[in-house]
């Protein structure tokens, strides 16, 4: 039974708003969730009268923080705007975009292949001496 930690929609068409829940990862959508971890308003409210005239827009986010350490502690899997949201709460480290993953996983790799070809000494596999490409040997006359 795997625990998923993720949106339910609620709201009207064109003014979405979600729950935050904790379901089965196989249940639908909106179906009837373990528990409501919190909500999450996707649409910008203006800044509160009175505040400064720089202030920007904010969007709701109201999350039971206890609760939601507690099933990720467990082993609830959240989704990715979950993932998103919890990393905004401190929950959660926040999740590198695809592009960044993609380049860590080639610097990675790159490290990797330079710390391999330090250890062998090139032309050298297995034991043996190996000919590098393009290598004609002579004939003898």
């Amino acid at each position: 039974m795997v625990l998923r930690i993720r949106l339910a929609r609620f709201g009207k068409r064109h003014a979405p708003f979600y729950n935050i829940v904790l379901a089965q990862a196989r249940t639908a959508r909106n179906s009837l969730p373990m528990e409501v971890l919190g909500t999450y308003d996707p649409i910008p409210k203006p800044p509160a009268p009175g505040s400064p005239p720089t202030a920007r827009k904010h969007k709701d986010i109201k999350l039971d923080i206890s609760r939601a350490k507690y099933w990720i502690g467990v082993g609830a899997q959240p989704s990715d705007t979950c993932w998103r949201i919890l990393g905004m709460a401190g929950i959660m480290p926040p999740r590198p975009k695809v592009r960044q993953r993609d380049s860590l996983r080639i610097q990675e790799e790159e490290a990797a292949r330079a710390q391999a070809e330090k250890l062998v000494p090139q032309g050298v596999v297995g034991g043996r001496i190996v000919k590098p490409a393009g290598f004609k040997q002579r004939k003898e006359a």
